[in-house]
């Protein structure tokens, strides 16, 4: 006699090719690539809300889960719910296979959110900026303009600023979008007299032009004024440093040694108790002790990066939270597989012109 296969039901069927894309697409998000979506406009115009990309976590390397136990294909909470998709009670240490390469400057990197501190490093919010300091370099801004190692840093094709329109009459909406000016890209004045907007430079020059603008004036903090809104970090400094004029900074990296002066001690004690991995730190009448005992140098145990949206006064980035360390890296932004336009309506809510685009 020959023993018959029992044939599986279409139920069944169902249920594993269900299973089998399930973990397909978790292996492929966690070793390969992850889809991620732009929802603010601090990248603008580099990149855009509206705008999905895929970020490479083959660039810099995977880095292995610190939080396993996690409902597959989710982040912080299960689809559609307050509940949390995962449980903290097994934590693995940091450890990233090899990668391509490290992450460089300039590169536009995804990461989680450093200060988010009630989730755990992986499942923090993740967002996305421009590294434009990387281990050792020494970042200053200086009205505006960005400084690396005392060498103009390049500027993205398409960075923006904020600047004060003062016109000779009231705008419309259709105005400002022949200009690829969105709506959440301008306000008025409450006097009337004029807009406050956020542009890049060539399309200041095209306003310039324009017979019913009167000028274009990038709004600029002066050296030594204080900035209205969040703090700026490091909190404490004896100067008054602003998003236009900033550091001078340096960024530390793994095995730096620097000495625990009371200005560095303002500079860098925020990041050593936050990531560094001690039990205790302690700044005491202007010196830094960790687990009770004073410390006059300190060696950095992982590298560090500064990150700054490309939409430069429209950006909370590390000029107000800080440094991003090298277990919060995500991967690189690699390129953009569709784009929409919020504004528009059918088709024409795709920006055609966007896809595949690399990221630069």
């Amino acid at each position: 006699m020959t023993k018959q296969n029992n044939k599986k039901s279409p139920a069944r069927e169902w249920i594993d090719a269900l299973v089998f894309a399930v973990v397909a697409a978790s292996l492929i998000r966690w070793l390969l690539l992850e889809p991620f979506t732009i929802p603010t406009a601090s990248m603008e115009k580099s990149l855009l809300v509206g705008d999905f990309l895929f970020v490479s976590k083959m660039h810099y390397g995977t880095r292995i889960p610190k939080t396993p136990l996690q409902v597959p294909l989710t982040h912080q909470k299960i689809w559609g719910t307050e509940i949390s998709s995962y449980s903290d009670a097994i934590q693995l240490p940091y450890y990233r296979l090899p990668g391509f390469s490290s992450v460089e400057r300039n590169d536009v990197v995804v990461f989680n959110y450093p200060v988010e501190f009630e989730y755990p490093n992986d499942l923090k919010t993740n967002y996305i900026k421009r590294a434009v300091a990387v281990p050792g370099d020494v970042l200053e801004i200086k009205k505006g303009e960005l400084f690396v190692n005392g060498e103009a840093s390049p500027k993205p094709e398409e960075m923006q600023y904020s600047y004060d329109l003062i016109t000779s009459r009231p705008l419309t909406v259709d105005f400002f979008a022949d200009y690829g000016i969105n709506p959440e890209s301008f306000m008025a004045f409450s006097n009337g007299a004029g807009y406050l907007i956020w542009a890049t430079d060539q399309v200041v020059e095209r306003l310039k032009s324009s017979p019913v603008v009167t000028s274009v004036t990038k709004r600029i903090y002066a050296e030594g004024e204080r900035e209205q809104g969040p703090e700026l970090f490091p909190q404490g400094m004896d100067v008054i440093w602003n998003r236009d004029n900033y550091g001078p900074l340096m960024i530390p990296g793994k095995d730096q040694t620097i000495e625990m002066t009371p200005e560095n001690v303002i500079k860098y004690a925020f990041t050593i108790e936050k990531y560094e991995g001690h039990s205790s730190v302690d700044v005491i009448e202007g010196g830094l002790y960790i687990d009770g005992q004073k410390v006059d140098q300190y060696t950095f145990k992982q590298n560090y990066y500064f990150m700054m949206g490309d939409n430069r006064h429209d950006s909370l980035d590390s000029r107000y939270w800080g440094f991003v360390p090298e277990d919060h890296v995500v991967g690189k932004a690699w390129f953009l597989w569709l784009s929409l336009d919020k504004y528009e309506s059918m088709f024409n809510k795709i920006r055609w012109s966007r896809f595949f685009k690399g990221i630069n």
